[in-house]
């Protein structure tokens, strides 16, 4: 194999390889990915001002490319537009040979850009909720685009999977530049309700997705991995295959950062194979958007009878 195709291939097999083991276990590929505003917006497509336009079909096919390099069994998506956006993206990609039979949208105070998830099995339950709440300058305030939180059950075993797109940099008001404050507000928001469905992290197993629109070192970051003395999530380190950490791209400023997370609860550790995730760089992914995707394996023992030998 040569060219990019070839390297990316050969990564993904290593992870494959990696999560391979007992013929008993299931290993579950999950995924984020920001989409760029696949939703109709006012936008310059090839140098003419177009009002209230679709995503073009040059990223749309470069984003699909991506997704079908990767083939998630479950795919958290940020930035789409309404449920026909997200049932053109599901038809296109089973057109193309990845079925996504079953599909989530959460609509929340962001009338715009919306959470969603693409599954290849179904969840036991949804539990999403567009209503969570918080303090922001004196005032109750809503999280913005609302949390997604689906169960599975695999191999007998329970594990759940909660989506996120914080608050944007973007100033709104000048006493929080860039809105700082109000991400820290909704990543407590979030904690909070994550640590009353699941009190014990360190005992459960569930992980969290999505674009928090800030850095590694933020108060936002640190509000999602600990609440006083509770370790809650675990940041999982993600890299390229250059060993780059990197998975936003501005072009605007040419700045690289990393603002996608994939963060698992400290019961669920185990089970992430070679305890790191994957940024995928590849021929398709700059035009697709100005995000990468960047998935983890996730391994499910079988579950045996107490008092049986392993």
């Amino acid at each position: 194999m040569t060219g990019w195709r070839g390297i990316l291939g050969g990564f993904l097999l290593v992870s494959a390889w990696a999560a391979a083991g007992s013929p008993d276990r299931v290993t579950v590929r999950v995924a984020t990915y920001n989409l760029q505003n696949y939703l109709a917006m006012d936008r310059r497509v090839d140098g003419v001002f177009r009002p209230a336009y679709p995503k073009p079909e040059a990223e749309k096919a470069a984003l699909r490319a991506v997704i079908r390099e990767v083939r998630a069994d479950v795919l958290a998506l940020q930035e789409i537009g309404p449920r026909p956006y997200l049932e053109e993206l599901r038809q296109d990609l089973e057109a193309e040979g990845l079925d996504y039979p079953w599909a989530t949208l959460l609509e929340a105070a962001d009338e715009t850009r919306h959470l969603a998830v693409l599954s290849r099995f179904p969840p036991v339950d949804d539990r999403s909720t567009a209503e969570l709440s918080f303090r922001y300058f004196g005032e109750s305030e809503t999280v913005k685009r609302g949390l997604v939180e689906l169960v599975f059950e695999t191999g007998g075993q329970t594990w759940s999977v909660f989506v996120v797109h914080l608050k944007s940099r973007f100033t709104d008001r000048s006493d929080d530049p860039e809105s700082g404050i109000r991400r820290v507000g909704e990543a407590r928001a979030i904690r909070d309700a994550m640590l009353e469905r699941h009190p014990d992290p360190a005992t459960s197993a569930f992980i969290l997705m999505g674009d928090l629109n800030d850095t590694r070192a933020s108060r936002t970051l640190a509000a999602f991995l600990q609440r006083g003395k509770t370790q809650i999530l675990v940041d999982i380190p993600a890299i390229n295959l250059w060993g780059q950490t990197w998975t936003h791209h501005y072009a605007k400023e040419e700045v690289y950062s990393r603002s996608d997370y994939l963060l698992v609860s400290p019961g669920m550790v185990p089970r992430v194979a070679g305890e790191r995730a994957v940024v995928v760089e590849s021929e398709s992914a700059g035009l697709a958007s100005d995000h990468r995707l960047v998935y983890l394996d996730l391994i499910f023992e079988p579950e045996r009878p107490v008092g049986t030998d392993g």
